[in-house]
Order: structure tokens, then sequence, then C-alpha cells
């Protein structure tokens, strides 16, 4: 990529800046102090790794639900942005009343707010890279999106980490961990406001009276279409099996961790250094799949989660968690973007929401079923360990139909 960033691109980056920082929180501080409230109110651990996988999957089905109908509403003239504006508002009022409750119940409840107002933006903000680049760019400004948004994400993260840790002006753990989710809160809108002034809806649908119901008939034809695409949709299937382990082991790292014994200054410090070596990883990844291919790149991404899910189930000691944070760090942003990236250049670009709903819907049932998983096996077998071991089988699922799809017929170049 020779040119200089548009402002499009780079204001559309800056927006994974933004919400990174809410998925810091959700891998990291959150769960730390669900866990702490609930086990101060007689919850045993494996319990309270099982309620919360069981929070995580209520979270994402609720907007697996919804996303391929916000998804079609989204790609008519100006919708787009409005329905960003609305689910963003959702998101950040959900973290705001996680800043001030201290009842676990009523925590998990806003932790599902929160949690679907972000995962909503994330439906129209990822179809928003067909309105702000080309495809020959697509690859490379996705890994930019992630990379940016590890790096900057840190910011925020650091403020409230060293607030926990230092607790300055006599605040005690409780306090300086909720501050720092209001910190993050004011992050993630200000740095959404070059998004809102300079990234405009390119593509769409010309507006109509019957909307609504419009968008119901839609969802049945691009179904059908996806049905008969045989390309995009093994890609679809492939995507909803690895992405299902690769977001279980985002959600569920600390919680785990817990379980296992790490220390919790051992698990925010190493995941924090996870978000440093995924930044270049990510970039690199970018670079490396416009001279080798995405679909490559994303196969042997798949085999690094593989190793991980059967590292992380003998896993007992903090430098384990160490080293598992730092390969997870290289693999996470490439799977991530080549993945979102991958899948704009294969849709119409004027139903790009539409798509990105369905695409959305695998995502977030996927990242319903894995965590159901871990909490199967944590309620009926007394331990998380046997449901993180089960995840490789999605992986080696979605490896396999990818390996199908770029052995027939050069796929891969022709996306």
């Amino acid at each position: 990529m020779k040119s200089k960033l548009t402002r499009p691109e780079l204001s559309w980056i800056l927006y994974d800046v933004a919400n990174s920082a809410f998925t810091m929180l959700v891998a990291t501080t959150i769960p730390i102090l669900f866990r702490s409230l609930a086990e101060a109110n007689g919850v045993d651990s494996a319990h309270a790794s099982g309620m919360w996988g069981l929070v995580t999957s209520a979270a994402v089905l609720i907007l697996a639900v919804m996303s391929p109908i916000l998804g079609a509403l989204a790609d008519y003239e100006n919708m787009k942005k409005r329905l960003f504006v609305l689910f963003l508002t959702i998101g950040v009022c959900g973290l705001l009343g996680l800043c001030v409750t201290q009842d676990w119940m009523a925590y998990m409840l806003l932790f599902v707010v929160a949690r679907v107002g972000y995962s909503a933006c994330n439906v129209f903000y990822d179809s928003m890279l067909t309105d702000i680049t080309t495809d020959e760019r697509m690859d490379r400004i996705s890994s930019y999106g992630y990379a940016w948004g590890y790096i900057g994400s840190c910011v925020p993260f650091i403020i409230g980490i060293l607030l926990i840790f230092v607790k300055p002006f006599g605040l005690d753990t409780l306090t300086a961990t909720q501050l720092s989710f209001l910190i993050t809160a004011v992050w993630w809108v200000g740095m959404t406001i070059p998004l809102l002034k300079n990234v405009k809806q390119v593509h769409y649908l010309e507006n109509r009276q019957d909307k609504v119901s419009h968008a119901f008939r839609r969802i049945g034809i691009t179904l059908k279409k996806i049905s008969k695409d045989k390309k995009l949709l093994s890609f679809i299937i492939a995507y909803f099996c690895y992405i299902d382990g690769v977001y279980t082991i985002i959600s569920m790292a600390t919680t785990y961790g817990g379980e296992v014994g790490i220390g919790q200054t051992d698990m925010i410090l190493a995941l924090l250094l996870t978000q440093f070596v995924a930044f270049p990883c990510a970039i690199l990844s970018g670079v490396l799949a416009e001279k080798i291919g995405s679909l490559k790149l994303i196969r042997f991404f798949i085999a690094v989660y593989a190793c991980v899910c059967v590292f992380a189930f003998q896993m007992s000691h903090a430098w384990e968690f160490w080293v598992m944070a730092v390969v997870v760090g290289m693999a996470q942003g490439g799977i991530q973007s080549l993945s979102r990236a991958y899948f704009g250049k294969l849709i119409p670009k004027e139903e790009s929401n539409e798509y990105f709903g369905f695409f959305d819907i695998f995502g977030k049932f996927a990242d319903f079923f894995g965590p159901l998983i871990v909490s199967f096996c944590a309620f009926a077998l007394g331990s998380s360990r046997y449901g993180v071991l089960a995840l490789i089988l999605l992986f080696i699922i979605g490896f396999v139909l990818l390996s199908k799809i770029s052995v027939n017929g050069s796929q891969e170049e022709q996306a």
C-alpha cells in the first residue's frame, strides 16, 4: 500500500482504538471484579467461572439474533451511522452502570447491556470497511485497525491499572477499578468522534417507506444467495468454528486463569503484554497477506490456536500464562483482521451491512457456544480445563474447511 492513509481510513482505524479499550476490560478487570463480587457473596470459584460463561453467552446470543435485521436496516441510505450511534450510547451507558454497582447480579445484567451495545456497533463498524477503502487496500487497513486498537487500548488500561495498584487519594480496590471503567468510557466516546465526522456511507440501498418489512424479505434472499455461493458458505462455516475458539480464549482467559490459580497481577500484566505483541504482528499480517495470501495465514494462525488449547489444558504456573499470552498476541490480530478483510472482498458492497450482519451472527453464535462449552465442563466436571481442550476440535474443523476453499480452483486469488 504505497499511498498515505486517507482521512476516512484513519478515522475508521481510530474507532478500533476506541472500542479496543472496552475489549481489554472484558478480557481482564471486568471478569476479575465480577469474580471478586460473586465470591464475596459465597459463590465458589468453579461456579463463578460457569456463571460468567453463561452471562457472556447470553450477551452474544442476544446480538446474534439481532444482527441480521440490524445489518439489513443499516444498508439503507444514512441508516448505518444512526444505528451505530444508538448502540454506542447503549454500550457506553452499560459501562457507566458498571462504574457504580456493587451488586454482583446487577453487575451481570449491566455487563450484558454494555456487551450488546459494543458488539452491535461492531456490526456497523466492520461493514464501514467497504465504504472507506478499496479491495486492494482492505487487508492492510483492516490489520492497521486491529494493530492500533491493541496499542491504543493500552493507554486507558495502563492508567486504570495504575489506579488499581497504586490506589492514590486513599481509593480502595473496588473504587479504583470502577474509576478505570469510567476512564475507558470517556476514551471510547472521545476516540469515536473522528469516525462520526469523517466516515460516510458510500454504498447503500435507496430509502423506502417499508424498510423494516423489506429488510426481513432481503434476509431470506441473502440466505439463499449465501447457500448457493459455495466459497462464501464454506468460509462462513469455517469462520464460525475457528472464531468460536478465538473469542472464547479472549473472553474466558482471566476467569480460567483465576480458576487454575494464576494471580490477578500476573494475568493483567500478561494480557497487557499481549497487546504490545499483537501490535506489530497484526501489521505484519497485513503485509504478509498481500504476498502469500490471506487464507494461508489464517490457517497458520488456526494451527497456533490449536496448540494454545493443548498448552492451556495443562497450565498451572504463572510463567505458562505469560507464554500463552505472547503466543496469542502473535496470532490474535492477524486471524481477526484477515478474516474481516477476506469476507469484505467476497460480498456485494451495497449490501455490506446485511452481509456483515450474517458474518457477525456466525461470530456471535460462535462466541455463544464457546463459553457455553467451558461452562458445561465447569459445572459437570468441576473444572474448565476440559472445556478449553475441547475447543481444539473447532480449530481443526475450521482449518479443514479453509483448506478446501484454497485448494478448489485457486479461489483465494479470486477473492
